[in-house]
């Protein structure tokens, strides 16, 4: 039986935790112990599945070398032999033998190391973690198993050790705008100088239709050992990483015959920010790279400008390109305004997309991406700008980018589409006159429009007109909806509700017009349910899911793009939010198992499917029997709600329930004992016969549920494969995705009417009208006065 995916990561990082309860290791550190073991793993079950995999698993340095040594006195040592070997047999020495496994400061003495890694290598073990058959890149288990660990390990190893990994989401983007998706050879390129564990590289060359040739240079030794395991977890074992600091000491096997750099087709970087060491072993004034000529040298404390400068040094005269760095880059003075300036002037700068704060390891500060092209530089007009910052949700103490967030942001970069408030072409004239300034904020204005009161409504009545033509959006699906609503004022400019207030959620909820685009909507998705069914019921073990959600994603997308009023990129969102939650999962045990139902019993003894949840066949088969056992449920709750009020009206001092927190049966015992008087005695009575009759309740439910358990497994272990297909497929799939696209037409009419609410109980009295209240009630103070006999 194939386990799910989320359980089987789970089950992963559940070994880091024992990694890490036993002491002496923060996740920087222990995350190498856990790599290292999947790499092992990774190439003994590739070795056994592909005869022509370049790494060599000898005698003696295999996984299954790993189990052998399981609880023995040994296993630190035994262990470090195992990686040695294999190391020694694919130059793999100070890469993957740097973990000493036998380290008793880090993993416990003898008794506690013998479980820690005896446990680590059981982890390992599961049958479901198979990667003989690994596609990476495609539906690849390790790829993403790999990336959640990654992300785990960046998540808790802190501000200065976090800048190992680029989230997969920044990188899903710039893997998109660079463009190497149409890269057309093998021997094109891709490079990043700052490659830290590979995962941008990785990324970025995925993307591509065909196999580019990876180049990357880290400088810390620990994480250039981290990305070459990687690119070999990912089947990218011919990549080519360097170990060094890429400013002062680039792969000198990448310098050219001329002595310049070595120039690539595609290059990505997420180097450190604001680097105040990036001049050690650099002369900057005479540099034989000649990386500053004609730009400018960068500051000394500061070397963003130092990498972005490398950066397009290393580019062909074609080549395209993306590097993150913080925002301060795109407006700071001094040497940092002349080398932007001259970057500028030179037409390299493609585009520059602002990303939201905190969505980084290493540091809380909003970073943006330069995008560069040096093929379109000398006809560049202008510079393509996208203010990202408020596309995020928060994720722990971090933002993350959602899918919907980077789709956008990808859809109107390729398309170069101009956005109100978020994006827009800018002309280099425009530039030129900020003194190339390139921060987004002057060029794109994101704030919202305040809310403003109108005092001359609030003196003369009526609700501004400006305010109800901003919702101009909902009047050109509905135009009939606004004249129900509303018509001309006593005064110009102004209008008056034709409606009472309570019947506002009514009249918009019965136009027509609303009634009509509310069916379209539903029809819209139809058409793309009608779309996919069929091949969705078709999958088998064949499949790759990750093509599947890009498939989906995409055709929903263009499905609901003409739709007035709905964002497709909120439709978007659920289905991708569906596909992490539920969806993910069930296609990856039916890659395994194909349409097979697993009935498996809990810690509980209680059975459970793992695709198909008993509620929803119940509704499908068993509705009456439902709806017998909910009448069941609300007739023993009347009982209890009136044993309740019983116990509640006679809990006074002397009374039946006085100080009696439960009524047990032993408590009712002791009451019954005492000395009561007849209209007690009737009370206690009465409630015993409650009691009966809730007992005799619950015990007919239980009966019922127990028999429905019994008909509900009977019936799923009967079901054809074909009913099988209709119930993931349509009952559980279609109708969760409908009911979330149903909730945005909820969403979006919701916002419609509260927001005529709020502005016609905004005007809903104006000066004159509470001056003339006031006047009639100062009347009637003043008659009251008189009364009493004060004189007014």
């Amino acid at each position: 039986m194939a386990i799910k995916k989320s359980e089987l990561y789970s089950s992963l990082w559940k070994s880091c935790d024992q990694l890490r309860a036993a002491g002496g290791m923060d996740a920087s550190q222990y995350k190498d112990y856990v790599l290292i073991v999947l790499f092992v793993k990774y190439v003994t079950d590739k070795s056994k599945f592909d005869s022509n995999s370049l790494v060599i698993v000898p005698q003696g340095g295999s996984f299954d070398d790993m189990i052998k040594v399981k609880g023995k006195k040994n296993i630190g040592e035994e262990m470090n032999k195992i990686i040695n070997k294999l190391a020694q047999a694919n130059d793999l020495k100070g890469v993957i033998d740097v973990i000493d496994f036998n380290d008793e400061a880090k993993l416990g003495k003898p008794v506690e190391m013998i479980n820690l890694l005896s446990g680590l290598i059981e982890t390992f073990q599961n049958k479901s973690l198979d990667f003989g058959n690994n596609q990476a890149g495609g539906d690849d288990l390790l790829g993403d198993a790999y990336e959640y660990l990654m992300k785990n390990f960046a998540t808790e190893s802190g501000k200065s050790k976090g800048q190992f990994y680029t989230p997969a989401e920044v990188s899903r983007i710039m893997a998109k705008v660079i463009g190497i998706k149409d890269a057309k050879s093998q021997e094109q390129t891709i490079y990043d100088p700052t490659c830290g564990s590979g995962s941008l590289l990785l990324k970025a060359a995925d993307e591509a239709n065909v196999k580019v040739s990876i180049y990357g240079q880290e400088k810390d030794q620990a994480t250039a050992s981290l990305a070459k395991m990687n690119m070999i977890l990912h089947n990218n074992e011919t990549a080519i990483i360097w170990q060094g600091n890429t400013l002062s000491s680039p792969n000198s096997e990448w310098i050219e015959n001329d002595g310049s750099l070595k120039r690539f087709d595609f290059v990505v970087a997420n180097p450190p920010f604001s680097n105040k060491e990036w001049l050690i072993g650099v002369d900057a004034i005479n540099d034989k790279w000649k990386r500053f000529d004609g730009f400018g040298i960068p500051p000394l404390k500061n070397g963003d400008y130092a990498f972005l400068l490398h950066l397009i040094k290393s580019m062909k005269s074609t080549a395209k390109g993306a590097i993150i760095l913080p925002h301060g880059v795109l407006f700071r003075g001094n040497a940092e305004a002349e080398i932007r300036a001259n970057i500028i002037k030179r037409g390299y700068i493609k585009g520059i997309i602002g990303l939201p704060a905190n969505l980084f390891y290493g540091t809380g500060i909003p970073a943006c991406i330069i995008v560069l092209d040096k093929e379109n530089a000398q006809s560049r007009k202008g510079i393509f700008m996208i203010d990202a910052n408020k596309g995020f949700v928060k994720d722990g103490n971090k933002n993350r980018l959602r899918s919907q967030d980077i789709q956008k942001i990808v859809d109107t970069f390729t398309n170069q589409l101009e956005i109100e408030k978020f994006s827009r072409l800018v002309r280099l004239e425009e530039i030129e006159k900020n003194e190339y300034n390139l921060n987004i904020p002057r060029y794109i204005d994101t704030q919202e429009p305040e809310d403003l009161q109108n005092i001359e409504a609030h003196l003369k009545g009526g609700i501004p007109v400006e305010d109800i033509e901003d919702l101009s959006k909902y009047w050109d699906v509905y135009p009939t909806l606004r004249k129900q609503l509303f018509t001309d004022g006593i005064s110009k400019g102004f209008l008056k509700v034709n409606i009472p207030h309570d019947e506002i959620k009514r009249t918009i909820f019965s136009n027509t017009e609303f009634i009509t685009f509310s069916d379209n909507v539903k029809k819209t998705f139809a058409n793309w349910k009608h779309k996919h069914e069929a091949y969705l019921k078709s999958l088998d073990i064949k499949v790759h899911p990750k093509k599947l959600i890009q498939e989906l994603s995409e055709s929903i997308l263009a499905q609901f793009s003409n739709i007035k009023l709905i964002d497709k990129y909120d439709i978007h969102q659920h289905l991708m939010d569906y596909w992490q939650e539920v969806m993910q999962d069930d296609v990856y045990v039916i890659t395994q198992d194909g349409w097979k139902l697993n009935i498996t019993l809990d810690k509980k003894n209680e059975w459970y499917c793992d695709l198909l949840p008993k509620e929803l066949v119940i509704n499908k088969y068993f509705n009456t029997e439902k709806t017998a056992i909910e009448d069941l449920e609300e007739s023993k709750d009347e009982i209890t709600r009136q044993l309740d009020e019983m116990r509640e009206e006679n809990s006074g001092e002397g009374q039946v329930f006085f100080e009696v927190e439960k009524v047990s049966k032993k408590a009712m015992k002791e009451i019954k004992q005492q000395e009561w008087d007849e209209e007690d005695k009737i009370i206690i009575i009465n409630y015993e016969k409650l009691l009966l009759l809730e007992g005799g309740f619950a015990k007919r439910i239980r009966v019922a549920k127990s028999d429905l358990d019994k008909t509900l497994l009977n019936k799923l272990k009967s079901l054809s494969v074909d009913e099988i297909k209709t119930l993931i497929v349509d009952n559980k799939w279609m109708k969760t995705l409908e009911s979330s696209v149903n909730s945005e037409m909820d969403r979006i009419s919701q916002k419609l009417m509260q927001r005529i609410k709020e502005l016609v109980e905004r005007y809903a009295e104006d000066l004159p009208s509470i001056e003339k209240e006031v006047e009639m009630l100062s009347a009637k103070a003043d008659q009251h006065w008189i009364k009493m006999g004060f004189k007014i």
